[in-house]
């Protein structure tokens, strides 16, 4: 995320969207399918020699269009099978306010996203547990004491119907 003034006040906007070209598109599209293929491999279903498409690779990793690489986990088998999502409202707007906040949630390793939003809450925030008791733990040690709240509202999931982790390119 930039930062840009405006009148002396700090606003976030996001990165500009790189250039990419069908090539570019293709070797993201199979990374994000397999990110543990090797160069040899990759190049070959992109139709590039394997020094061309390295070259691309860490282009687009130097230019953080390739943020990282990860391995996905199964919640179910790491105990961390239903997702609750947390609707928190803030007491102030101020700037100081939502940065105490945001490096809080920052802090807590139990939240796995958070979103500023518009509309009723302030903010969405995603955490993963094992069960209601899990979350009645996560609540009174970490959400109950984020700075600045005002309320929170929490809602469990029942199932997961689709859930994408790769851009359509």
């Amino acid at each position: 995320m930039g930062v840009f003034s405006n009148n002396g006040v700090q606003q976030r906007f996001p990165k500009m969207p790189k250039e990419l070209d069908r090539i570019d598109r293709q070797i993201l599209a199979e990374l994000q399918r397999d990110g543990r293929l090797t160069n040899a491999a990759l190049a070959e279903r992109v139709h590039l020699s394997p020094s061309a498409c390295l070259r691309r690779v860490q282009r687009l990793e130097r230019e953080s269009v390739i943020a990282g690489y990860i391995a996905v986990l199964d919640p179910a088998a790491v105990g961390r099978a239903t997702s609750v999502f947390v609707e928190v409202s803030l007491n102030s707007q101020r700037e100081e306010a939502l940065e105490a906040f945001e490096q809080a949630v920052r802090d807590c390793p139990d939240i796995l996203e958070c979103h500023l939003m518009s509309g009723g809450s302030d903010y969405l925030l995603r955490v993963a547990v094992e069960n209601t008791q899990d979350y009645e733990r996560i609540h009174k040690q970490h959400l109950s004491r984020l700075p600045n709240v005002a309320r929170i509202r929490s809602s469990f999931a029942l199932r997961t119907v689709c859930q994408r982790r790769a851009l359509a390119l």
